[in-house]
């Protein structure tokens, strides 16, 4: 009997210690119920820290940032443009980050996100792809191109340690006048935007990097910017779910891992002007109940003007966020803010047991991505190596599919000068606000005189610019114009008097030239890589006849309906 006893109380004594010393993120499987019994270890603060994505400056390892790691159990670390200096040190910080997180007790690694969209957003420059951008994939209506655009942008972000993409960008260029948004989408054809997202999300996967659908539930059809007022959008839900969902219904179909939730409100489907970040008929009713997403839930930044316009503060802002139904909470900048957000989150998570349990619910779907995207032979190298670092990017291969892509999808839009006779264009005036597209153009016209303007110039210097550009255009036979916003339409037509020939290339988006029936001659090449540029130069010389075609109408009219 003594026996039994002492068999039976060494069990008692033993079992927990074998549990304690199997639960940390590598000793567990890589299943929904390993995530939970991991999340069961923890204690309130470990579980509060997931739910932090957070910021830093600078390109070095930040102080803060290891000290939420080793203290707190942050959760994951955005990575900036300011961050980054050079591509190595970049892959050192990262890989810093990482260790520190795997001498914590329970080695849980940490998501390591950027936005790397491909065209107009690219956080992390140096030598990786410039490519020609969503738009010019929806130009080709391709979906391999899209598939190979996932996967090389995926392949250079899982070199240097990044295993989150806040891409594929899924929005409906529903609005002609969504500056935000349009040129970062793939169409204005839901469905085809919708293909697109699943082949770029899918080529992207095969990386191994994490990706991150967004601007749930859909920014297309935004004139204002997020970032500092929140865009009030008035949809109806039947239009909304056959529209802009569409594309998040492919894809949570096809086992996407993470939607990110934008700051935009729509009073016509809640009853009340809140940002569907902050919602919980749209996180939770919506996206979790009706169309059955399963992967975690990002919100936006939080420092952005759309999240804390219906709250006192930030503070308050997070906590809607996670009692709404997102899982981590984004915010880019501010150390004192940090600290305020926790404070608040944590006091709310002792207080309310109903908070504590979201909390909880938040940590299981983050760790059921986590086991199932950071562990395992795809798994991204947590410890980028800077020798394959400068081997691999730039890539060679990358370069020259983006520059067929770029060719894929230069688009005719009007004819009557192209292709353009050199012998006969007279002098040439080429006039951008990309030098790179300067310099692009005197490789094909070499004695072509060239006019620089900023892509943003001061609202007081674009009398300056228009004035200028008129009395150097006045001196030429031919100008060739590279159109990528509102301000180059604007300094543009001050060549609509003059008795020469005008031609545009237009880049990002061509919905511009609407305004623009007197435009006889234009093309779109979307990117401004040197890919783009070339692309362009060369359609406009005849070299290839151009093929793509318009992701988007030029008229009102062809716009998808409310």
């Amino acid at each position: 009997m003594n026996r039994i006893f002492t068999a039976v109380l060494a069990l008692f004594i033993i079992f927990p210690l074998l549990i304690s010393a199997q639960s940390d993120f590598y000793s567990s499987g890589t299943g929904v119920h390993d995530a939970e019994l991991l999340a069961g270890s923890m204690d309130t603060g470990e579980l509060l820290g997931q739910l932090f994505m957070i910021g830093f400056f600078g390109a070095d390892p930040a102080p803060e940032i290891l000290s939420w790691i080793e203290g707190r159990n942050l959760g994951g670390v955005k990575i900036f443009g300011w961050n980054v200096v050079d591509l190595p040190t970049l892959g050192s910080t990262i890989g810093s980050y990482q260790k520190a997180a795997a001498e914590t007790r329970l080695k849980i690694p940490l998501f390591i996100a950027t936005d790397q969209e491909g065209g107009w957003v690219r956080h992390i420059k140096g030598k990786t792809s410039i490519t020609p951008g969503n738009l010019s994939i929806g130009a080709t209506r391709l979906p391999y191109d899209a598939y190979m655009t996932g996967f090389y942008i995926g392949t250079q972000l899982r070199t240097l340690g990044i295993n989150m993409n806040f891409a594929p960008t899924v929005d409906v260029y529903t609005n002609p006048e969504a500056d935000v948004i349009g040129p970062r989408s793939f169409s204005s054809n839901p469905k085809e935007t919708a293909e697109m997202s699943v082949a770029f999300f899918q080529g992207q996967n095969v990386s191994g990097v994490i990706s991150t659908a967004k601007h749930f539930p859909g920014h297309g059809n935004v004139t204002q910017d997020s970032h500092g007022v929140l865009p009030v959008i008035h949809t109806q839900m039947e239009t909304l779910w056959n529209r802009e969902l569409l594309p998040y219904r492919y894809l949570v179909k096809k086992e996407l891992p993470a939607i990110m939730s934008g700051h935009l409100a729509f009073p016509e489907i809640t009853g009340e002007i809140e940002p569907a970040s902050l919602s919980h008929y749209f996180l939770t009713g919506l996206l979790r109940e009706k169309m059955g997403f399963e992967g975690v839930i990002i919100t936006d930044d939080m420092r952005m003007g759309g999240a804390t316009s219906t709250t006192k503060d930030t503070s308050e802002a997070c906590i809607k966020a996670i009692e709404a139904g997102n899982d981590i909470i984004l915010i880019s900048h501010g150390v004192d803010i940090y600290e305020e957000v926790w404070e608040s989150m944590l006091n709310r998570m002792k207080e309310d047991p109903g908070f504590k349990e979201k909390v909880q619910q938040a940590v299981r779907r983050i760790l059921t991505i986590k086991l199932k995207y950071l562990r395992g032979v795809n798994r991204v190298p947590p410890y980028p190596d800077a020798h394959t670092i400068k081997e691999s990017i730039p890539s060679l291969e990358a370069k020259d599919f983006f520059f067929n892509e770029a060719c894929r999808s230069v688009t005719m839009i009007r004819d009557e000068s192209i292709p353009l006779n050199p012998e006969s264009a007279g002098k040439i005036l080429i006039a951008a606000p990309y030098r790179l597209f300067l310099s692009t153009g005197k490789k094909y016209f070499p004695n072509a005189d060239t006019f620089y303007f900023p892509f943003t110039p001061l609202q007081n210097e674009i009398p300056r610019f228009k004035e200028s550009l008129l009395k150097a255009a006045a001196n030429h036979d031919t100008v060739i114009f590279s159109m990528a916003n509102r301000t180059g339409v604007e300094i543009l037509e001050q060549l609509k008097e003059l008795n020469c020939r005008v031609i545009v290339i237009s880049s990002l988006t061509p919905v511009y030239l609407k305004d623009l029936p007197w435009i006889k001659s234009a093309i779109a090449v979307y990117g401004t890589g040197q890919e783009s540029f070339t692309a362009g130069f060369s359609a406009l010389l005849g070299s290839f006849k151009p093929e793509g075609t318009l992701p988007i109408p030029l008229d009102k009219s062809g716009y998808p309906s409310e």
